[in-house]
């Protein structure tokens, strides 16, 4: 099975991640730099180019604008979440995971996975049913983010959580209701922290098995904050409590 992503950042991604690239579509007569040093380096890799009109390119590729050239390649391959405590003993590092109960939005999704693999998170855990999945568009979303990072698809998520824990992880959800600001909350380490889906936010099992709920205070007349924006608060104010002096 193969997967098609599009755009400039998107593919040169690609082609420095874990996929393989198969052949790239180019459209022919739309002279552009970083395309060309793009299909350069793809073609030194032995990576067959082909130029075609922007007729094709648009009924190959429908979500949204391809930039003149898309790439076939391999499909996702999900992970484990085994492998994603592996990466991060690897590296030596106290794991930092990222759950997302029931994200819907794929251009949410795709901002998300870029903010982590930005931030250093080893690796994110979807729901398999009931959540968006890798697509096209969350590929495009992601500027090409998706191709570095791990990302694992579980049945259970309370499950997944349980087993987390007795790999000592603590369990951080985002709540409304949550015990204290995001920012006053003492967010220990090794970290799975939990961003609810669009709307509803995490469900009550799920929240019932966290050891921690965090808030973020509203203060205007707006009740909540988009999905990926809440993740980027969280995300980078645990990276800044991971990355305090001792003591402080």
């Amino acid at each position: 099975m193969t997967d098609k992503v599009a755009g400039i950042n998107s593919i040169t991604e690609a082609l420095h991640g874990r996929r393989k690239v198969h052949k790239i579509f180019v459209q022919e007569g739309r002279p552009n730099k970083k395309v060309e040093e793009l299909v350069n380096y793809a073609q030194k890799k032995g990576i067959f180019v082909q130029y075609v009109e922007k007729s094709l390119l648009d009924r190959m590729y429908s979500a949204g604008n391809h930039q003149g050239i898309i790439a076939q390649i391999s499909s996702f391959e999900y992970s484990e979440p085994g492998e994603i405590l592996e990466k991060a003993f690897l590296n030596k590092q106290a794991p930092f995971i990222l759950i997302l109960d029931g994200l819907e939005d794929p251009q949410n999704f795709g901002s998300i996975i870029r903010t982590a693999e930005a931030a250093g998170v080893h690796g994110i855990i979807i729901p398999r049913h009931n959540s968006v999945e890798i697509t096209a568009a969350v590929a495009r979303a992601s500027a090409g983010a998706v191709e570095h990072i791990l990302i694992a698809q579980e049945t259970n998520l309370v499950n997944t959580i349980r087993n987390l824990k007795k790999e000592g992880l603590w369990i951080i959800g985002a709540d409304m209701q949550g015990d204290a600001d995001y920012f006053t909350a003492d967010i220990p380490s090794p970290t799975a922290l939990i961003i609810g889906g669009e709307g509803r936010g995490i469900r009550r099992l799920v929240r019932e098995n966290c050891d921690l709920l965090v808030k973020i205070p509203m203060w205007g007349r707006m009740e909540s904050l988009n999905a990926s924006v809440a993740a980027a608060l969280l995300i980078y104010e645990v990276v800044r409590q991971r990355n305090l002096p001792a003591g402080k």
